[in-house]
């Protein structure tokens, strides 16, 4: 008898390990991080409308209740249009 429960505690023990939910990082129940560089100085500052686009873009999902009810948090660093600095802050 003891043997019995000692192996159901392990059993409903396993499932309830098993069921937690496990996200990479950047992601919880309620939110996904996205990064994002964009030169929003420098020499390619023209090109910082389509970083602008696209942070609209992840507003626009966010209004409509996110991405399966995980709101997106758009996070766009400027690399100034220098690679050395675009390694650096997608490293980050």
């Amino acid at each position: 008898m003891a043997a019995g429960a000692a192996a159901s505690s392990l059993l409903v023990g396993a499932l309830g390990a098993h069921a937690q939910k496990k996200y990479d990082d950047g992601a919880t129940d309620v939110e996904i991080k996205i990064g994002h560089t964009n030169p929003y100085s420098g020499a390619g500052s023209s090109y910082g409308v389509i970083g602008k686009g696209i942070d609209a873009y992840w507003r626009m999902v966010n209004d409509r209740g996110g991405i399966g009810g995980h709101l997106v948090k758009f996070i766009t660093l400027d690399d100034g249009y220098s690679p050395a600095k675009t390694v650096e802050l997608v490293h980050r």
